[in-house]
Formats: C-alpha cells, sequence, structure tokens
C-alpha cells in the first residue's frame, strides 16, 4: 500500500510504502462499530444516581383510606407508581457500563478504520511536524497553508511546542501513536500522520 506524503503546502510530492497488514484491510462494518461503541462504553463512568422507594422523603402515612373513593390501593406515597416516589431499578454511582472487547478484534478494527481513510484520500503522511514556539497562531497557519483545518495529527514525538500550540484549536488534535483511538479517526475529516509514526503504529497494531 502507498500513500501519499504532502510537502509544507499541502502538496502530494510522492508516494511512501506503507504496510498492507493496516492501511490495506478490508472495511467490516460492524466490527469498526462494535470498537467504537466500546471505546465510548469504556470511557463513561457512574456520576448518575436516583432513588429508590426506600430513600426518597415520604411518609409511612397511608395517603387515603383503603375503601370507598373509588382509587386504587395506596399505602405509602413512596411508590414507584407516584409522582415524585422511587425508581423500580435506579441508576446507582457503581453501575458498569464497560464492554469487552479482545485484542484481536481492537486491533483488526483500527486496521480497518485506517485503511479505509486511506481508501477515501482522509489519510495522508508528512515526513514530520514541528513549531518553533508553543504559539496557536503558527500552528495554525502551518496547518492553513497545508490546506488542513479540521485534521488529527498522529505524531512520533509531541514536545511541548506542538502540544501547547494545538490545545486551543477545536478542530485539532496532535497525539502520539500510544493514544490514537478509534473515535477520533473517525470523526475527524483528515489523519495526518509522519513517516515514523506509521512504523509505531505498525508494531502496535499489524
Amino acid at each position: 500500500m502507498q500513500l501519499e506524503l504532502l510537502n509544507e503546502q499541502g502538496q502530494a510530492t510522492s508516494k511512501v510504502d506503507a504496510p498492507d497488514t493496516l492501511f490495506a484491510r478490508d472495511y467490516n462494518e460492524a466490527l469498526v462499530h462494535q470498537v467504537v461503541v466500546a471505546f465510548q462504553a469504556n470511557a463513561r463512568q457512574g456520576t448518575r444516581a436516583q432513588l429508590t422507594r426506600a430513600e426518597v422523603r415520604h411518609s409511612t402515612k397511608k395517603p387515603f383510606r383503603q375503601k370507598g373513593t373509588g382509587n386504587a390501593r395506596a399505602g405509602m406515597t413512596s411508590s414507584p407508581l407516584w409522582r415524585g416516589g422511587g425508581r423500580i431499578f435506579p441508576n446507582k454511582p457503581d453501575e458498569n457500563f464497560s464492554h469487552k472487547l479482545n485484542k484481536k478484534m481492537y486491533r483488526a478494527g483500527m486496521a480497518a478504520i485506517l485503511s479505509q481513510l486511506a481508501r477515501e484520500g482522509r489519510l495522508a503522511v508528512v515526513d514530520s511536524i514541528s513549531i518553533e514556539a508553543p504559539k496557536t497562531k503558527l500552528l495554525a497557519a502551518k496547518l492553513k497553508g497545508m490546506g488542513l483545518d479540521h485534521v488529527m495529527v498522529i505524531s512520533d514525538q509531541v514536545d511541548d511546542n506542538l502540544l501547547l500550540a494545538s490545545r486551543n484549536l477545536p478542530n485539532v488534535l496532535v497525539v502520539e501513536p500510544r493514544y490514537v483511538d478509534p473515535l477520533s479517526l473517525v470523526f475527524y475529516k483528515k489523519v495526518l500522520v509522519t513517516k515514523a509514526a506509521i512504523e509505531q503504529l505498525k508494531e502496535m497494531l499489524a
């Protein structure tokens, strides 16, 4: 598999060889969906809590007499059938949202996403990417000069200049290969990878 090598102006100057195991796999939509959903589910935190019928504020007094009113029998206002009553199966902070995903499935899903990006022309390669100072303006100008505005940059080394300059750009994400995730790969319109990062991705996923 060959990928486009871009220069500073965003023009394709040549082609670079990339491993077929990572960039020439068939697209498995069901697997990719499972990988993305599992990633999102495993990132969830149990921060919501609802009250049971024992925990809601209520009185133990019978709301009205048993017979003669025409209403259904009621013993307490904490009943889940009542407005303001407790929940039958409440959400609790210790709820587990995680999905199990085998390593082989995760690697295959990531490779399928990268391969599809390459086929759609949304993935390109650069020799390296760096800026002289930790200034957002410098990185924004560099990416604009390359014709990129909604991009994920995968660099083999992310120094402080690059990290600090990218933090305030809403549609730019700069990461090292070990922090690449399936959701970001699917989300960004363009993915820019350095040559050295391809080798790291190959070791991790191929």
